[in-house]
Parts: structure tokens; sequence; C-alpha cells
């Protein structure tokens, strides 16, 4: 018998009724029917609210209410999920295609982690390419040490081995996040295919700088010092080598 794990799918949002449709008919309109939505809303005010409403019957649980940032709305959802999987899609993001998570049910006989591929997207929606990091072949916890080469949004943690985010962490907790879960997980399953399309230009891309400090902490707390600067050395010549070669990376 095929298995039929139930996904947990967390939407975080706070005013923004440009895309936040995107999001939901991504996830509501899967082919697969063992879905549990929880959507978190910061009590938006521009009508975020009002689009929501409109699925209300296919949203199994809606929580509209002030929180302390991105990460706690989080915590908040992960708090209030029953499913064995768990995936966080920010307003904006959408699930690859229709048949994205039937197919990732297929292959999570056993698996603590299922990822797969991202596709970029602009604000019109249209694919402007793919992520500079691959993801890699075999993920485990060491599998960031040159970069997230998995994106948040391509991830499905077993919810039995996902904690909830650290609050210290303003722009980066999703890293420590994956890295943390990783870390107790004894198998996870790449999918080989594009599981998820990224809206380009969140708040890691708007605080570059300052991002790039967090994940440098965050880096050095599992890997190291001296291990995480020699790795950070091959992430810049990556860099370099990227731009040399394709131009700016929009993720």
């Amino acid at each position: 018998m095929a298995a039929h794990p139930k996904f947990s799918i967390i939407t975080v949002v706070y005013n923004n009724v440009r895309d936040i449709e995107h999001t939901i008919t991504s996830v509501v309109n899967q082919t697969y029917d063992n879905i549990e939505y929880i959507v978190i809303d910061g009590e938006s005010s521009d009508g975020t609210l009002a689009v929501i409403h409109k699925y209300q019957d296919k949203i199994a649980v809606l929580l509209s209410e002030k929180d302390k940032g991105i990460y706690d709305a989080m915590n908040k959802g992960l708090a209030l999920a029953t499913g064995e999987y768990v995936l966080f899609l920010n307003s904006g993001d959408e699930i690859y295609d229709l048949n994205s998570i039937e197919n990732l049910a297929k292959l999570s006989n056993d698996a603590d982690i299922l990822y797969g591929e991202t596709i970029l997207i602009d604000e019109d929606r249209n694919i402007i390419g793919e992520r500079r990091h691959k993801v890699p072949a075999n993920f485990d916890w060491k599998s960031f040490r040159y970069g997230m080469n998995i994106c948040h949004q391509a991830i499905y943690i077993k919810r039995s081995i996902a904690e909830p985010y650290d609050l210290n962490y303003k722009l980066c907790a999703d890293i420590d996040w994956v890295i943390r879960c990783a870390k107790k997980a004894n198998k996870s399953v790449n999918a080989h295919q594009y599981v998820a399309r990224y809206l380009v230009g969140g708040m890691s891309k708007q605080k570059h700088k300052e991002s790039l400090k967090e994940r440098f902490a965050i880096f050095k707390h599992y890997y190291g010092t001296i291990p995480n600067l020699f790795n950070h050395g091959i992430i810049a010549l990556k860099a370099i080598w990227y731009r040399i070669n394709y131009g700016k990376p929009q993720d």
C-alpha cells in the first residue's frame, strides 16, 4: 500500500494581500487529500484576511493575532500542527505544482526529511531561474556548511523531530532550525524534482548584511570557528565564480 501520511503546511502572513492567494491556491488545489493547512496571520489590515476567508472551508486552522515576528508566528503554527510532516510555505511562495505533495507522499516511507529543488519566481509569478545552490544528493546536518543549499520552502520535516525556532535569531532562524532537525534525522530523501516556487526578495534579502552575520554565527556554532572560516572562503570563491559566469544571483 502506498504511503499516505498527513502533511501539515503552515503559511505565515502579514499584510500581503498581493501574494497570499497564490500561496493558498497552490496548497488547497493539491491532488493529495491528506493535507492539514494552517494559516497564521499577524492581524493583517490590508485585505489579506478577506482573501484568506474565501478559502476558509479548506483551511484547517486560521489564527489571526499579533506576534513577535515571523519565527514566533512559525512556532505558533508548529504547535498547532498534527501531521506527520511539516512544511513552512510563506506568503508569496508556492508549492511547485498540484501533484507535488502526492509525489512526495510516494517517497515518504521511513523518511525523516523530504526535500527537492526550487524554482525562483518574480512578483508577476514568472519563472526567473534556478537557485544558485543545488540541493545535495544526500542531505545531512553538515550539508549547509557551504551555504543553505535547500530552500526552506522545499524541505519537509517529520514533526516528531521538529523543535521550535530559536527566537534569538531574527533573520536566519530557519537555517538553525533545519540543522537541528537534520541532526536528529535518520533518513533524508531527495525527491529529485522541483517541489517549490520561491518569490525572490524576502526579509533576509532586504537585510543582506545582517543576514550574513547571523548565518556566519550559526555556522560557527555548529561547524566550529576554523572550519567555518575555511568554508566561507569556499563560499566566497563560489559566489565570485557564479557572478562572473552568470551575473548577480537572484536568491
